[in-house]
């Protein structure tokens, strides 16, 4: 598995309507973010089909961004069938999103 890259107009329809979605609000000039994507491609591996992971570039997809109230990045919502259950804000360890996905899923 890998995080699909969605937009303002590709995200509703990636959400999944059951089960877990990972989704990563960042821009690719925001070292942290590219701290964090591999440690969630790590984890993308690690769960298979078991999560779905994606990533949004704020720059490119601000109406998403709004929507979500993303007002620093990186952002991590994590959706359950559909609805968004909780948020990390800043780069945090790889266990932490661990727990929080597992929390979820």
């Amino acid at each position: 598995m890998s995080i699909q890259a969605v937009n303002d107009t590709t995200f509703t329809s990636q959400i999944r309507s059951q089960g877990t979605t990972l989704v990563e609000f960042g821009a690719v000039w925001c070292p942290p973010c590219k701290k964090l994507l591999p440690m969630l491609d790590e984890l993308s591996e690690e769960m298979g089909d078991q999560v779905h992971f994606l990533k949004v570039d704020c720059d490119e997809s601000p109406a998403t961004a709004s929507q979500y109230q993303v007002m620093s990045v990186p952002t991590v919502i994590v959706f359950r069938d559909g609805e968004a259950v909780e948020k990390l804000v800043g780069l945090r360890p790889k266990s932490v999103y661990e727990q929080v996905v597992s929390k979820h899923s």
